[in-house]
């Protein structure tokens, strides 16, 4: 008897060569095939007479095959399947490519389905072009039984396509599916009755038939919302227990008085923004409550979000003079990338240069400590690592260096995540987990400067509560923001040497390093609907893109000869990336074509033009960040969108970039244009695809988010419902929850 926990290797009829090739799409078992889901369907349901069939059409048709032969074509060397397929209304021509075994599988006299594309012949007839065959039999009366329709799998009926890869087609995968649904037996469910009652959605059994083999497209949907409406329940489900479970944990509770940062403020160069003012007492408040804050502070590219962070580190540093030193406590600090680690540090340095009680920064190449009044030096990154460990330093900086193994704190207070959804759940579990002392874990401040809409924040980060900054520091220029078609790229080359003439600097950034045909690349860059490996469609998509080498050269030795062009990728070391980024803000590179690397955070008042080519391949997020890396100095700023696509819907796109009035409004439109996947990621990765598709179904995020509420509020623990809890275990850790 077979079971979900089966191996696909002891299944008669599946060989061993075939295992392995499943085995490349994480294909082991009997669960995982049943949970590999189509990506689409085609409706061949309606079986048509050949007399009615027109050109154009997606049909299926049923008929006895008359004659077939194959031949050769020696100028393209293929071999073409011709045959002729009739019905009581007339006959049709049908043809295959290359598919030399389909001779000896398909004998004239043979009843067939035949479901395919109907395109014109040369002479004017009708040919059926490389259809999915499907051979049947029939009863001593000539009609199909009833439980042959019912057997149809690749026509006939609504039909489910899914990813493909080299050796397993989707007609292969719903071959291996059919027998396996019929004898598998009731599947049982981990979801409570009440739940799918209130929910109206099918049990796990009917759901798991009906998402392969539908009988009606809309019932393929319902199968498939039944699946998103489970991913996102145990998405909310974990993230409320985890809320919990964080309400019981105990923290360092901040004794502070008004005073206490009215005292700071006074140290700023500037003016705190009403809206950084708010969310500076959320967060004070938060660190007042002997539990730990999970919160998440969210705010437009240049709004300000590092100086409260910064503020609220202070407090907790004792940088006050009503504090007592001794009652200081640590806050670490991490960025996503050593550039922007490297800068939260100078600039913390520049504004808090009386701070005497220990700033480090700790990355892959270096190790500094600060304190107070230029008092700075490098240090062996052990010697760091041992002040670190004695709280000698208060506030540290750094990168995923922070979380290593080696890193100890003392008294570690305050976690501070800078683009929080670069570093994912796992890396935030992994601080908290790591840095528990005293029976006390850290508050944990997440930052984000890509505006997320309320939905994906529910869903993806729904154990966090939100703090929102929500206007801009004052005396803030608006960007001016153009899309820039290929005949204008002349004239936007020579304003940029009238502004560079005026002292002004030029971001030029380019989607990629260079072209690559490696197939991990394409898997993390993938640009097609169908989720097939198609190398060579995939290159030529990419083959106008400008390239950061290329467009490097093209500008230092052709466009901008008499100016000072730097360039910048991911592939660079890390002290080669930092001498770069340094010359550049002293003013030593005119033009710095880079790749996204500068997206997040880097800060150069006196860059104020933001050149993005190929505009169309980024998301709107990824060009609202690119386009915040200017305007934030004196000087009138413009961001100059290139593209070589004259498609509408393109420039429709791109201009609700500059159409959005704030960075919230376009990351609605960025999740309705691409998906929650894409918007938020790589760092998301582990959250099943479903559930991020659902979430554009605010209604189905709803939902699930009351279900998860209902059932922890009269069973906390789960107790009265055993398999839900032992799937949700199962659960968190195939997505890196925990």
């Amino acid at each position: 008897m077979i079971n979900l926990q089966t191996s696909l290797s002891e299944v008669r009829g599946i060989g061993p060569k075939f295992c392995e090739k499943l085995k490349k799409l994480n294909i082991e078992t009997i669960k995982d095939l049943l949970w590999y889901f189509p990506f689409r369907y085609e409706d061949f349901s309606n079986i048509l007479k050949i007399s009615d069939l027109k050109i154009n059409q997606h049909a299926t048709i049923s008929g006895v095959i008359q004659s077939i032969k194959m031949r050769r074509t020696w100028k393209r060397r293929m071999f073409i399947i011709e045959a002729l397929i009739g019905d009581d209304t007339g006959s049709i021509k049908v043809i295959w490519f290359n598919q030399k075994f389909l001779i000896t599988m398909l004998k004239k006299g043979s009843r067939v389905n035949l479901a395919g594309k109907i395109v014109e012949a040369a002479n004017g007839g009708l040919i059926m072009s490389h259809p999915i065959h499907e051979i049947l039999t029939y009863s001593s009366g000539g009609e199909q039984s009833k439980k042959e329709i019912t057997d149809l799998r690749h026509t006939g009926r609504v039909v489910p396509i899914y990813p493909e890869t080299r050796g397993i087609t989707s007609k292969g995968i719903r071959y291996l599916l059919k027998p396996l649904i019929d004898k598998i037996g009731e599947i049982e469910d981990s979801l409570p009755l009440e739940i799918l009652k209130k929910s109206g959605i099918f049990n796990l059994d009917k759901a798991i038939r009906a998402v392969h083999f539908p009988e009606t497209i809309e019932e393929a949907k319902d199968a498939k919302k039944r699946f998103a409406f489970e991913d996102l329940f145990f998405l909310q489900l974990a993230n409320l227990r985890q809320k919990i479970k964080l309400s019981k944990e105990r923290a360092h509770s901040l004794n502070f008085k008004l005073d206490d940062i009215k005292e700071l403020f006074l140290e700023i160069p500037f003016e705190l923004t009403f809206s950084q003012k708010k969310t500076l007492w959320e967060i004070l408040t938060d660190l007042k409550k002997p539990h730990p804050m999970n919160r998440l502070l969210q705010g437009d590219v240049g709004s300000g979000k590092t100086i409260v962070a910064i503020l609220a580190a202070l407090v907790l540093a004792g940088q006050s003079k009503s504090f007592d030193v001794a009652q200081g406590k640590q806050s670490a600090f991490m960025a996503p990338t050593e550039v922007l680690a490297k800068q939260h540090y100078e600039t913390f340095k520049k504004i808090f240069h009386k701070f005497d009680k220990g700033a480090g920064l700790i990355t892959g190449s270096m190790a500094k400590i600060f304190c107070g009044e230029g008092l700075e030096s490098d240090l062996k990154k052990s010697d760091l690592i041992k002040k670190i460990e004695n709280s000698g330093i208060k506030i540290i900086f750094g990168t995923h260096a922070l979380i290593q193994k080696y890193v100890k704190f003392k008294d570690l207070a305050l976690v501070i995540i800078d683009e929080q959804h670069r570093f994912g759940v796992k890396q935030r579990a992994e601080l908290l987990k790591n840095y528990k002392s005293n029976n006390e874990i850290p508050h944990l401040l997440s930052m984000s400067a890509t505006p997320i809409p309320r939905t994906l924040s529910l869903t993806v980060f729904g154990d966090l509560d939100l703090s929102i900054i929500d206007e801009l520091p004052k005396n803030r220029k608006p960007i001016i923001t153009k899309i820039v078609a290929p005949d204008n790229r002349d004239k936007a080359y020579a304003f940029i040497r009238g502004q560079v003439r005026k002292g002004r600097q030029v971001f030029v950034i380019c989607p990629r390093i260079e072209l690559t045909t490696n197939d991990q690349q394409q898997k993390t860059e993938d640009i097609f609907e169908q989720p097939v490996i198609n190398k060579k469609l995939w290159l030529n998509n990419w083959e106008n893109v400008k390239m950061v080498k290329e467009e490097y050269e093209k500008l230092s030795t052709k466009t901008f000869p008499d100016l000072r062009v730097g360039m910048l990728h991911g592939k660079m070391k890390a002290k080669e990336k930092n001498e770069v980024m340094k010359k550049f803000k002293d003013g030593g590179i005119d033009v710095l074509v880079s790749t996204s690397v500068v997206e997040v955070g880097v800060d150069v008042p006196n860059a104020t033009i933001m050149i993005i080519e190929s505009a169309d391949k980024f998301g709107l997020a990824q060009l609202y960040q690119f386009r915040g890396r200017v305007g934030r100095g004196e000087h009138q700023s413009f961001c100059l969108l290139f593209t070589e696509s004259s498609a509408k819907s393109t420039y429709s796109r791109l201009r609700s970039l500059i159409e959005a009035k704030n960075g919230f409004e376009l990351a609605e439109k960025d999740l309705a244009i691409r998906g929650p996947g894409e918007f938020l990621g790589e760092a998301q990765t582990g959250v099943p695809d479903l559930a991020m598709k659902a979430v554009r179904n605010p209604n189905l995020v709803k939902t699930s988010r009351e279900a998860a509420e209902k059932i922890l509020k009269g069973d906390p623990k789960l107790e009265k419902y055993p398999l839900l809890k032992s799937r949700l275990e199962l659960f968190q850790k195939e997505v890196h929850l925990e």
